[in-house]
Formats: structure tokens, C-alpha cells, sequence
């Protein structure tokens, strides 16, 4: 089923798309242009690389749509995807709304997106988020980790960061641009391959794995996402220590393309002390 962010207006939650961006000013955009992080963020993880701007964010966004909507047709055709009113489904929407309205600050184009969240019955140990805000969980990361909301929010406010920062989108650019080489300003003229290859991403973003630079971005911009949704920070540490333990036990869908370690926890743990304030400031609001 849809989740739609019911804190959204009417206006905004309907399906309006945003002005598709020209080619050359892409071009301007990529070469000029640098994107801040929030200007409010509590944890440091610098500016968003301008490459990414060579990719249409518009094109991206409706080839993760489509995957998305396939991955929910698939999933309900083998009785698999969740119904409304599925208590685990309820559970994950009741987090999300927590979340959601904390995600504007960290990427403006995240008011406009459709979010949605699904759950899948899955033994795989897994959950994702795509561009333009498409979540998906598998029971088997609820069940088998035996999480509490506090971590799910973890793990959700982490996937919804890959989606606010883009990850997908300048991991796309990088590749284009290394199989283009100089050509690539003429490519750019009428967007060429990048356009093409946005389209046609959808079948990869399930399995995209993501730089150490990536996933550390995700795991601070989730855990301050987390605590302002009013979720305990310390939540974030318990969870890898959980995924450091399965992992002994095999290797989980999650770890395939969130790989754990010790200094991703000793990473967090350094970061807690500078959002604990906004976790308390949610609690008591």
C-alpha cells in the first residue's frame, strides 16, 4: 500500500512534478555549484558533491518509481506484501511519520516526494530507500534482529538519508563520467547517456552498493533525523552491535551494501553527545 505523509497538504502531497531542469543548466549547476548541507545539521558531514547534478534528479526519481511499483507487484502477486493494517506495516508508518518532517532541511526536493513505505515477507534481513523516498522493509530485519522502534527508526532514518543525499544519483555521475571521458560536455548538451542512464537505473538501485564515505554520511544524517523524530541516539550503536552478531551467522541481504565494522559504531558513538540534545528536546515537546 501507499503511505503518503499525512502532515503534507493536499497541494503538495498530489503527484506534481517538479520543473525538469535543462541540460546546460545542469551543466552550470555541476561546474559552479557546490550543495551545502543544513545549514541546522548537528553532525558534520560536509557538502554534497556537485556531480550529481550532472543527472537529472527528475529521471532518477521516476525510473525508482517504476522499480518500486514492480518490487510491490512482485511482492503481491506471491502474497508477500503487507495489507493495510498489518500491525508491523502500521508500526513502520508510524515511525516514518515521525521522520518525514525532519527531512526537508537535509534535501528541499523531499517536501514534493511521494514517500511511501511497504513491507515485504521476506526472511531476507533487508530494508531500502530509493530516490524520491520509496521504503521498503522485509520482516526479516524486524524478526530476526528483533528490533525495537528506537532501532528501526536507525535504520530507516539511514536509508532515508541515501535518498536525501543523493547517493544513487552522483554514484550514477561518477560512473558515466569515467566511461565518457572528454566527451562528456558534448554528452551534456542534450543530458545523452546520463539521461539515458538515469532511466534505465531502476533494475540496479536494489543493489547498489555505496562508498564508506556514503554510508558514513547516511549512518549521522539518520541518527540526527532519528533524534529529532524523538528516537533514542544510543538506539543507533545497539543496532550495529546486532548486525556485527549476525553477521557471524552469515551474511545478511543488509551487509551486502551496508557493510559493518567496528569503526562505523566507534563513528557513531563519537557523534551521540551532539544530538542527544535534540532527542531530549523531542521528548519533552
Amino acid at each position: 500500500m501507499c503511505f503518503l505523509c499525512d502532515l503534507k497538504s493536499s497541494s503538495t502531497a498530489a503527484d506534481v512534478p517538479s520543473p525538469r531542469w535543462q541540460a546546460r543548466r545542469a551543466f552550470l549547476l555541476a561546474a559552479g555549484a557546490t550543495a551545502a548541507g543544513s545549514a541546522l545539521a548537528q553532525v558534520d558531514v560536509g557538502s554534497s558533491s556537485s556531480l550529481r547534478n550532472l543527472v537529472p534528479a527528475e529521471t532518477l526519481e521516476g525510473s525508482a518509481r517504476q522499480q518500486y511499483n514492480q518490487v510491490l507487484t512482485e511482492a503481491r502477486n506471491k502474497g508477500a506484501l503487507a495489507p493495510e493494517g498489518h500491525p508491523q506495516l502500521k508500526r513502520l508508518h508510524g515511525i516514518a511519520q515521525r521522520l518525514i518532517p525532519h527531512t526537508a532541511q537535509w534535501n528541499p526536493r523531499a517536501r514534493d516526494w511521494r514517500w511511501q513505505v511497504n513491507l515485504i515477507g521476506s526472511k531476507q534481513i533487508n530494508a531500502w530507500c530509493m530516490p524520491g523516498g520509496k521504503i521498503a522493509f522485509y520482516t526479516g530485519i524486524l524478526e530476526q534482529l528483533q528490533l525495537n522502534d528506537d532501532e528501526v527508526a536507525m535504520i530507516m532514518g539511514h536509508e532515508m538519508a541515501h535518498a536525501l543525499r543523493e547517493h544513487a544519483r552522483e554514484r550514477l555521475a561518477k560512473s558515466q563520467m569515467t566511461g565518457m571521458g572528454l566527451s562528456i560536455a558534448s554528452q551534456l548538451l542534450g543530458l545523452g547517456s546520463l539521461g539515458d542512464a538515469a532511466a534505465n537505473l531502476g533494475t540496479q538501485l536494489l543493489t547498489l552498493k555505496y562508498s564508506r564515505d556514503d554510508e558514513t554520511e547516511s549512518d549521522l544524517v539518520g541518527l540526527e533525523i532519528a533524534a529529532r523524530g524523538g528516537f533514542r541516539p544510543g538506539a543507533s550503536v545497539a543496532l550495529w552491535k546486532k548486525m556485527l552478531a549476525a553477521n557471524g551467522n552469515g551474511s545478511p541481504s543488509f551487509l551486502s551494501t551496508h557493510p559493518s565494522g567496528a569503526n562505523r559504531i566507534q563513528e557513531l558513538e563519537a557523534n551521540l553527545p551532539k544530538v542527544q540534545h535534540l532527542y531530549e528536546q523531542a521528548r519533552q515537546g
